[in-house]
């Protein structure tokens, strides 16, 4: 037994190994994506963690289950006729419709910066 996990108090001869903690950047480089992806998913709640202090932690069952979320599933495809001796329909050509005209949207402005608003100077 490593001697830093010999030191723990609440760790017993008999118990499982403590789960390896990974930090948001080893995530991240597992995901692809960047480290601030992680911590603002995190800090957001929206994906499994671990607050040690105010450092975010993750587990491999946080990671599988990051992925697990983030999953798409297959596009469903059409079921194949019952049997082949049944002719398959053919779609009809609709005419092409065209787009109903729209507004334009309106012109948007600029606000003046705030402290211009409290008539303090810059």
């Amino acid at each position: 037994m490593p001697p830093a996990l010999a030191r723990l108090p609440h760790r017993t001869e008999g118990e499982a190994a403590l789960p390896r903690l990974y930090r948001p950047e080893e995530i991240a480089e597992t995901l692809g994506c960047s480290d601030w992806w992680v911590k603002d998913r995190a800090r957001r709640r929206l994906i499994p963690h671990t607050r040690v202090g105010r450092a975010y932690r993750f587990t491999a069952d946080h990671l599988a289950e990051i992925i697990r979320i983030h999953e798409e599933p297959a596009p469903q495809r059409a079921p194949s006729p019952a049997s082949p001796s049944e002719p398959t329909p053919t779609p009809s050509r609709a005419p092409a419709q065209t787009r109903p005209s729209m507004s334009p949207a309106p012109r948007l402005r600029a606000r003046p910066p705030r402290r211009a608003q409290y008539g303090t100077a810059a």
